[in-house]
């Protein structure tokens, strides 16, 4: 029977579905496919991870093509009689049109040397047929007034979703093309002055074990509240996207984007964020504020403030922005305020992290780019006895975080708990140990910075600069250092005192917008 090409109508009643019209289909490519495995046993090696049952448009052979599947997952042998038997064994062989129908797909073909090419198109109708049945099916819940808008974007993006990963798959490449890949970005490498073959970010010491964060690498970067997550990550980025121009997308679960913003201006001016949030600058301060800011406002950096982001959502915005930007890096902060949508309905809050993780990873690899989530440590950090440095198992909710990540590191700064000195006297008062835990690819070890918790600005570690720091803060009879940590503090930037603002109206508050 031909195929009726389908009609593009400008408007649509209610009931005007899919209604008097055949889906698509290939029943007779589906005919020459079953026969050709039944008469060469090796061609399902060619289709199987092309096609399930459900890719069959007649049910017939969506029963034969279980048969078949069940004699693969058994090692026994592929051909007529067998198919027949255990057919006949599952109760379908009448079903299906009894032993003659089976004679006569296997009559209709003389080989299989054609089968992947009629799998793949076979494959095609199956998925434009369900991409039919998931959009009536979104029409009928969006006619329906009773039906919630949000279960309707979940069921929506969950079908979608589902049926995007069960049906794109990548082929297995020949060992020599990998080969000529790894080769050419090693000689793309050598020719940097860096030497480095990811990402840089910006800190000297980091970049040399790490080489720069690598494509497809899920980086987690774990901490105790106030030890500065959010600090580390926007320093990265802006040596990053301001210092090596690479365009990085930034998502801020907890964060507005303007609290975010305030915090790179007060890093890049170096002015502190009292300051900025009370907008009383002297005249020096407005015209550093000015000479300094012009080069962060032109860096490719992209920040998204939605609260509660799905990962379904995040996947979508980190294709687009990869498409029309080229990002090269994605930071999510953090990873527990993420959610899986109608997924998370019946599983436990350990399970729900262990897909977030896993979907991150996912990101990383299809894209080709590193992917650094954010990621809370449990209290156990907190009671444990001597130095305090956290370590894997303090991973909060899901083992699966350190699964699936290819680096894990850990930020800590020992004056948070009133360690001030190390064993031989040296000052650790704006000491930040950059704790690299795992490392797929290459070592683990500390990388020592120093955090200036006026501007929450990591650099590079200095040991004079810490010894200045150290003399601004006076330490009480118990040793403990009490820190004004700018992290804690409302940081919105207002502009309206007395002072004018260079920048006139211009603002950040914007979903996703570079600055």
């Amino acid at each position: 029977m031909a195929e009726r090409k389908y009609e593009n109508k400008s408007k649509k009643t209610e009931n005007d579905l899919v209604v008097g019209k055949i889906p698509p289909q290939a029943v007779e490519l589906e005919e020459i496919i079953l026969g050709a495995i039944m008469l060469e046993s090796d061609a399902i090696v060619q289709v199987a991870d092309i096609l399930k049952s459900e890719s069959f448009y007649k049910e017939a052979h969506q029963h034969i093509y279980r048969a078949i599947l069940k004699l693969s997952e058994e090692h026994e042998p592929i051909d007529l009689m067998t198919v027949m038997e255990k057919l006949r064994k599952l109760g379908k062989l009448e079903e299906i049109g009894g032993p003659q129908y089976l004679a006569e797909l296997t009559s209709r073909v003389n080989s299989a040397a054609h089968i992947e090419y009629h799998a793949r198109i076979v494959a095609q109708k199956y998925i434009q047929r369900e991409l039919i049945r998931i959009s009536s099916d979104i029409q009928d819940k969006a006619f329906d007034t009773s039906s919630d808008v949000d279960d309707l974007l979940d069921f929506s993006e969950k079908e979608l979703f589902n049926l995007a990963y069960g049906n794109i798959k990548k082929d297995a490449n020949q060992i020599d093309t990998i080969i000529n890949e790894a080769i050419k970005q090693l000689n793309e490498a050598s020719q940097r002055e860096d030497g480095l073959s990811g990402v840089p970010c910006g800190f000297s010491e980091m970049d040399r074990i790490t080489s720069g964060w690598q494509r497809s690498d899920l980086i987690i970067i774990a901490a105790r509240p106030s030890m500065g997550k959010t600090a580390f990550v926007l320093s990265m980025a802006r040596n990053i996207a301001v210092n090596h121009q690479h365009a990085i997308a930034l998502f801020s679960l907890e964060m507005s984007s303007v609290q975010l913003v305030n915090r790179l201006i007060s890093s890049e001016t170096e002015i502190p964020a009292d300051r900025l949030r009370t907008g009383k600058l002297s005249k020096d301060e407005w015209s550093q504020l000015n000479d300094k800011i012009d080069r962060l406002y032109k860096s490719p950096v992209f920040i998204d403030d939605t609260p509660a982001i799905s990962l379904f959502e995040l996947r979508a915005k980190c294709r687009r922005l990869k498409m029309q930007h080229d990002i090269s890096l994605v930071v999510v902060d953090y990873l527990q305020l993420m959610t899986v949508g109608s997924d998370s309905k019946g599983i436990n809050r350990e399970q729900e992290v262990s897909i977030i993780s896993r979907g991150l990873k996912a990101i990383a690899k299809e894209l080709n780019i590193p992917v650094i989530a954010l990621s809370q440590l449990n209290r156990s950090v907190e009671t444990r006895g001597g130095d305090k440095r956290p370590q894997l198992s303090d991973l909060r909710e899901s083992g699966a975080i350190e699964q699936d990540a290819d680096i894990v590191i850990f930020i800590h700064r020992p004056e948070r708990y009133g360690i001030t000195q190390d064993d031989s006297g040296r000052s650790l008062i704006g000491l930040a140990e950059i704790i690299i835990a795992k490392h797929r690819n290459g070592e683990i070890g500390t990388v020592d910075l120093t955090f200036k918790a006026e501007y929450a600005r990591f650099m590079d570690y200095d040991s004079s600069s810490l010894d200045s720091i150290g003399a601004d803060f006076n330490l009480n009879p118990a040793g403990v250092v009490t820190l004004s940590s700018s992290m804690n503090k409302d940081e919105s930037f207002n502009k309206q005192q007395n002072n004018k603002n260079p920048f006139g109206n211009s603002s950040f508050n914007d979903d996703m917008a570079p600055f």
